[in-house]
């Protein structure tokens, strides 16, 4: 039997290693499977000694790799056989290197050709090579280079933008926030008020329901019946909101649920701080609009009014609970007022028995710090 020229004698460190090494699991099977043959191929006292044929058997692998494991190990050392070298004649030639990638990117997120409303990776493909930004591409290669930037330019976000150096914002943010920074006080809940609507949509052929393996199916054909309108009172510290399903959004609606507001579910507090967005009917004429002055004068001096600045209505808590409740509810097709009432109860009862709050960290301290271009400069 012939005397191997390349002996694998593995230390009891070198070998805790190797284990460490397999156990990580994050490496490349290739790497892996070098570990595992030094492991099975130590003559060491605590190895096995396995011939490279049984080796290459056990690990469905080759004599071959064997055999140049064994060789590097004793020519490079133990640490490299661990590391995967990088094999320049193998690496594939970037198209794009950094300038040109740069240059794709700017060239993505610019306006679109005429007669057409966004960039699509043929118009990108045609378009890099006009400008010579590289001699030639593929649609599949600019898509790749633009999901590794994570950057989608077929894709838009509607944002509310708010005006730059702008004191009127500035003052009723300031406002805002001052308000939930002040410590709880039950006699002076901090409510948020905002409304959204609705389209009530009746199948007009039953759904297929979900089963393995197939989504849930339902008909592009819908039939509309009608809009209605949700208000939502939610006090983030109390942990509690409540849902009103009207018809329509006026302002006598908008009346009747402060009137609910201050007489059903808060009748023993002192003052109500309402927080609400700049909606024309969000005002104390509204109450005016629907009931006898005197009824209307004591329910305006039942609140506490402050409103979210005009494109500023993120500051208002309602209506991210509105956000949870389009996502948790109403993410569907709903036919009926009767039965959308039913559900937004069943969903409001559930997030008040939970006792669910919002947790407000967004200080005045941040707000000059982070949006320092929203306030007036002064020299």
């Amino acid at each position: 039997m012939a005397v191997k020229k390349y002996v694998v004698r593995l230390s009891a460190d070198e070998r805790e290693k190797l284990t460490r090494f397999i156990g990580s699991g994050k490496r490349s099977a290739q790497l892996l499977t070098k570990a595992r043959i030094l492991l099975k191929a130590d003559v060491s006292n605590a190895g096995e000694g396995w011939s490279d044929g049984k080796i290459a058997e056990a690990l469905d692998t080759s004599v071959a790799n064997v055999e140049r494991t064994r060789r590097q190990l004793v020519e490079e050392g133990f640490e490299a056989v661990l590391i995967r070298k990088y094999n320049p004649k193998c690496a594939r030639p970037r198209i794009f290197d950094g300038a040109a990638e740069a240059k794709l990117i700017a060239l993505a997120c610019g306006p679109a050709p005429e007669g057409y409303a966004r960039w699509t990776l043929s118009l990108l493909e045609e378009k890099v090579v006009e400008l010579k930004i590289v001699e030639k591409a593929s649609d599949n290669t600019i898509g790749r280079t633009l999901k590794k930037t994570f950057l989608k330019p077929h894709l838009r976000q509607q944002w509310v933008i708010a005006p730059e150096a702008n004191a009127a914002f500035v003052a009723n943010m300031e406002d805002v926030l001052a308000v939930y920074q002040r410590p709880h006080d039950p006699q002076r809940p901090v409510v948020c008020l905002d409304e959204t609507s609705k389209q009530l949509i009746k199948e007009t052929r039953a759904a297929i329901p979900a089963k393995r393996g197939r989504k849930a199916r339902h008909d592009y054909e819908y039939e509309r019946n009608g809009v209605a309108n949700l208000f939502m009172m939610f006090a983030p510290l109390e942990g509690w909101r409540c849902v009103e399903v009207t018809d329509r959004h006026a302002a006598v609606d908008y009346a009747h649920v402060l009137r609910d507001l201050s007489d059903m579910h808060f009748p023993n507090a002192a003052k109500i701080v309402l927080v609400q967005d700049n909606l024309s009917t969000h005002t104390p004429a509204s109450l005016y609009a629907a009931f006898p002055a005197t009824e209307a004068r004591r329910l305006a001096e039942r609140f506490e009014w402050h409103y979210t600045p005009k494109h500023g209505s993120w500051l208002d808590m309602a209506e991210s609970e509105l956000a949870v409740l389009a996502t948790q509810c109403l993410d569907r097709r709903i036919p009926d007022k009767a039965t959308l009432i039913r559900e937004v109860a069943a969903w409001q009862d559930n997030r008040n028995k939970r006792h669910v709050e919002a947790d407000w960290h967004f200080t005045t301290s941040d707000a000059r710090c982070k949006l320092k271009f929203l306030y007036p400069q002064f020299q």
